[in-house]
């Protein structure tokens, strides 16, 4: 058995309850027990155990919190769309493609290509704190490109999201139900061995309800688990056909109704906002607060992706969260630790707990508030990942 005792934390976020009737569970002056991987003990460092500790580390009097969770990323892709955004920030009138251009370029690129670029975009989250991620196609919108951008995530993550429903490519621009029924067969058929979850963009100028409805449902025939990029751009039935087809979440929702909000109330569908979108597109933010007050899990995520949210950074979007969603500090790391976790389902991840996944960070900070004070400066110290330090 391998066995390492972190010491003189300064403060150590546990999202567990129990230790002070918090969400975030601190505990101050406090140790953590990793044992193969997972989370053996954490508690006051006067009470930590002594016995059978073969490596031990001295926090320093740092912050400790979980591994971010980045429950919504599409890393699988080739080149970027900067011109656009550089034409977006000035108000420009730009007619690239959008959507389309980045699947003419994932299209033509090769598996190792595809791969390196993930790699490297995975390795920079890492760095920035995160220990999970999901990963989304959408960029192939075809049999073959949708499949191997699917395999290629899977070697990433086994959080891997059929995402084929993200827009009807311009190939089926006359015939948008002809590429339901692709997406709905063959395609369904030839990536559900490389995929967990199944995603539709049902919103203005993608998909619209009855089509999401049927997409959501094959894949679920199929043994795939629905999530829903619902609500975006505007008003519609998407939140609510992600409550109906119990989604693990409903992501962006920008734009709610008071009937989205008492479906998601009385549900275990998770709201995934994506503030990166609205920081990197000037759109206005979802009001969290009507969330939290009706009692609705709230994640955060990055929707790291070359279009709208070209990052990675999840203390940027904790960032974002405090400063213009008015989130507390706390209510923005839980979403983006436990949150995160509970819209992949997960019970192993982002928290830190007795037979939990010991995937964590150690910050070159007294206190989480920092992630959020001090914006743009990188305060990670380590990360670690199922009990090994990977940063």
């Amino acid at each position: 058995m391998t066995s390492t005792l972190i010491t003189h934390i300064g403060q150590l976020v546990t999202n567990d309850p129990s230790h002070d009737g918090s969400k975030l569970g601190l505990i101050k002056e406090a140790a953590l027990l990793i044992e193969d991987g997972v989370i053996a003990w954490a508690g006051p460092d006067s009470q930590a155990p002594t016995h059978h500790i073969k490596k031990r580390i001295d926090a320093q009097g740092m912050c400790v919190l979980p591994g971010y969770v980045d429950s919504h990323t599409h890393l699988i892709f080739a080149g970027d769309r900067s011109n656009e955004f550089r034409a977006r920030m000035l108000g420009e009138s730009y007619t690239a493609g959008g959507i389309a251009s980045t699947v003419e370029k994932t299209r033509k690129a090769s598996d190792q290509l595809l791969l390196s670029h993930a790699q490297f975009l995975l390795a920079e989250a890492n760095a920035g704190g995160t220990t999970t991620v999901e990963i989304k196609s959408g960029y192939g919108l075809n049999v073959q490109d949708e499949r191997r951008c699917l395999e290629i995530a899977g070697s990433i993550t086994q959080e891997t999201t059929f995402l084929g429903a993200h827009v009807v490519p311009v190939e089926y621009k006359d015939s948008p139900k002809d590429y339901v029924d692709l997406v709905c067969g063959p395609m369904l058929e030839a990536i559900k061995p490389y995929a967990k979850w199944i995603d539709v963009f049902c919103d203005k100028g993608a998909f619209d309800a009855d089509d999401a409805r049927r997409i959501l449902k094959a894949g679920i025939a199929q043994g795939l688990l629905p999530r829903i990029h619902a609500n975006q751009l505007e008003q519609g039935q998407g939140v609510q056909l992600g409550v109906e087809l119990d989604a693990a979440s409903v992501d962006h929702a920008s734009h709610l109704s008071e009937a989205d909000i008492e479906a998601l109330s009385t549900s275990k569908t998770v709201v995934t906002l994506l503030p990166g979108a609205e920081f990197s597109t000037r759109s206005v933010y979802p009001d969290v607060r009507a969330l939290l007050e009706a009692s609705i899990t709230v994640a955060l995520a990055s929707d790291c992706n070359p279009g709208s949210s070209y990052t990675t950074n999840m203390a940027f979007i904790i960032a974002l969260a405090v400063r213009d969603m008015h989130f507390s500090p706390e209510q923005a790391i839980w979403s983006a630790t436990m949150g995160g976790a509970k819209a992949l389902r997960r019970d192993d991840i982002g928290h830190l707990v007795e037979g939990a996944r010991a995937d964590f960070q150690i910050l070159n900070a007294p206190s989480y508030i920092h992630l959020a004070y001090r914006p743009g400066v990188n305060l990670v110290e380590q990360v670690w990942q199922h009990g090994q330090q990977i940063i």
